[in-house]
C-alpha cells in the first residue's frame, strides 16, 4: 500500500468548470464549422463558373482535387509541426489564408484565378483535424471529452450544410456571386477574430493542459507511457491502411454528393438549381442527426466496424434507387439527402475505430494520416463523377457514389479482426 506521505505527494486536480470546458469545445468547434465551410468553397457556384468561364464539369473537378491534394499532403504533416510549435498559430493562421482564399475567389477573372482560391484554401484546411484533436485532448477535462468529439463532428457537418446555402443564397440575393465570395471571407475573419480574443481558451502549451494531464507530465518518467521506437513505427500497421481506405472510399462517395448531386439531380429529374441546392444542406443535416444518434450506438455495439458497415450499406441502397430515375424527382432528392442519416450513423463508430486501431503516443501522427484519407478520397472522387457529368451520365454519380461506399465497407470489415486481435490477451 502507498504510504501516506507518498498520497500526499500526489498532486490532484482541482475540478473542471464546466463553462471552462465549454468555451474551449466552443471556440475549436467554430473554427472546425469553418474548415468545413470553406470544403465548398467553389462547387455550389459551379454553375456560374460554367456560364461565364465556359468551362467544364471535369475542368471544375480538378479544382476540388487541387484543394483536397494540397489539403492531404499538408495534413499528413500538420501533426509534426503542431508538436513543434503549437496547434493555436497554426490555427489562427489557417483562418487568415481562409480569407485570402475567399478574396482570391471573388476576384478570378479566369480558371487560374479559382486555382489560386482552391490553393489558398487547401493550405487553410490542411492543419485541422491534428490541431483541432490536440487542443480538445489536452484543454478539455477526460469527463466530457467524449462530448467535446461530439460537437466537433456536427459542427462539421453544419459547416458543409450551410456553404452551398450561404453561396447560392448570397450570390442570388445580390445578383454577383463575387459579393457571394467577400462575405465568406467576412466570415472567415470573423472566426478568426473570435479565436484570437478567445486565444486563451485554445492555449495548448503544456503549463495550460487540463490539471492532470499537466500532473501526468511532472510524473516520474517511469510512470509515462513508452514512445514507439521510431515516429513512423504506425505505418507499419496494416489496420492504420484500413482506416486510411475506409476514408478515401467514403469520402470520395461523399465528394459525388456534394458537389454533383445537384446538378444530376437537375438533369436527371428536371429540377430547378434552387431546389436541388438543398440536397447538400440537408444531407449534411440529417447526417448531424445521424450522429447524435450513432453516439448512442457505441457503448451498446462494441463491434463498431458493424455498426459502421451496416450504417453505410444503407446510405449505398438510397444512393442506388435516386440513380435508377425509378422514383419522381423529389422523392429521389430525399433518398440522397436521407443517404446522410447512415453517414452520421457511423460516424461515432469510426472515430472510435481508428482511436482503437492508433497506437500508443501516436495518436496524433494515425489521426494526421487516416484523415489524409478523406482529402485523397475528395480529390479523386471529384474529377472522376465530373467526367460523368460531362459525358451526359449523371446516373453514375450515385451508382459510383453507392459502389464506393461498398468499398468502404470491405474496408471496414477487414479492419474488426486486427482490432480484435489488439484486445485479445498474449
Amino acid at each position: 500500500m502507498p504510504s501516506a506521505s507518498a498520497a500526499l505527494a500526489t498532486p490532484v486536480a482541482p475540478p473542471v468548470p464546466w463553462q471552462q470546458d465549454a468555451r474551449t469545445i466552443g471556440v475549436v468547434s467554430a473554427a472546425h464549422a469553418t474548415s468545413h465551410f470553406f470544403h465548398l468553397l467553389l462547387p455550389p457556384l459551379f454553375p456560374a463558373f460554367i456560364a461565364q468561364f465556359q468551362l467544364s464539369y471535369a475542368e471544375l473537378g480538378w479544382l476540388v482535387t487541387l484543394f483536397f491534394v494540397v489539403s492531404g499532403i499538408g495534413q499528413a504533416l500538420a501533426g509534426f509541426v503542431v508538436d513543434r510549435v503549437g496547434a493555436r498559430p497554426v490555427l489562427l493562421a489557417a483562418l487568415g489564408f481562409f480569407v485570402l482564399a475567399a478574396l482570391a475567389a471573388a476576384s478570378a477573372q479566369g480558371y487560374a484565378g479559382l486555382a489560386l482560391a482552391a490553393l489558398l484554401a487547401g493550405l487553410g484546411n490542411a492543419p485541422f483535424h491534428p490541431a483541432d484533436f490536440t487542443i480538445l485532448n489536452r484543454r478539455v477535462s477526460p469527463a466530457r471529452i467524449g462530448h467535446a468529439f461530439s460537437v466537433h463532428g456536427i459542427t462539421g457537418n453544419l459547416g458543409w450544410a450551410a456553404a452551398p446555402l450561404f453561396l447560392v443564397g448570397l450570390s442570388e440575393l445580390t445578383g454577383s456571386w463575387r459579393l457571394a465570395y467577400v462575405g465568406m471571407a467576412l466570415v472567415a475573419a470573423a472566426v478568426l477574430l473570435l479565436m484570437f480574443v478567445h486565444r486563451d481558451a485554445i492555449d495548448d502549451r503544456p503549463a495550460a493542459e487540463w490539471p492532470r494531464r499537466a500532473a501526468a507530465a511532472a510524473a516520474p518518467a517511469q510512470a509515462r507511457p513508452v514512445e514507439p521506437a521510431s515516429s513512423f513505427a504506425f505505418l507499419r500497421l496494416p489496420e492504420i491502411w484500413l482506416c486510411f481506405s475506409f476514408f478515401l472510399f467514403s469520402t470520395a462517395a461523399l465528394a459525388a454528393v456534394q458537389s454533383f448531386a445537384s446538378p444530376a439531380l437537375g438533369q436527371m429529374y428536371g429540377l430547378p438549381l434552387s431546389t436541388t441546392v438543398l440536397v447538400v444542406t440537408v444531407y449534411m443535416l440529417v447526417a448531424s442527426a445521424g450522429m447524435v444518434l450513432g453516439g448512442f450506438l457505441v457503448p451498446r455495439f462494441p463491434d463498431v466496424e458493424r455498426t459502421v458497415s451496416l450504417a453505410v450499406a444503407a446510405s449505398a441502397v438510397l444512393l442506388v434507387l435516386a440513380g435508377s430515375g425509378a422514383v419522381p424527382g423529389m422523392v429521389a432528392l430525399a433518398c440522397v439527402a436521407l443517404a446522410g442519416l447512415g453517414s452520421g450513423l457511423a460516424g461515432p463508430s469510426r472515430d472510435l475505430m481508428i482511436k482503437r486501431a492508433s497506437p500508443p503516443g501516436a495518436t496524433g501522427r494515425v489521426y494526421g494520416t487516416v484523415y489524409s484519407g478523406l482529402d485523397t478520397g475528395f480529390a479523386i472522387g471529384a474529377p472522376v463523377f465530373g467526367l460523368f457529368m460531362d459525358h451526359g451520365h449523371p446516373q453514375g454519380v450515385f451508382f459510383g457514389a453507392a459502389a464506393a461506399l461498398l468499398a468502404a465497407i470491405v474496408a471496414a470489415l477487414f479492419i474488426g479482426p486486427h482490432l480484435r486481435a489488439q484486445r485479445a490477451p498474449a
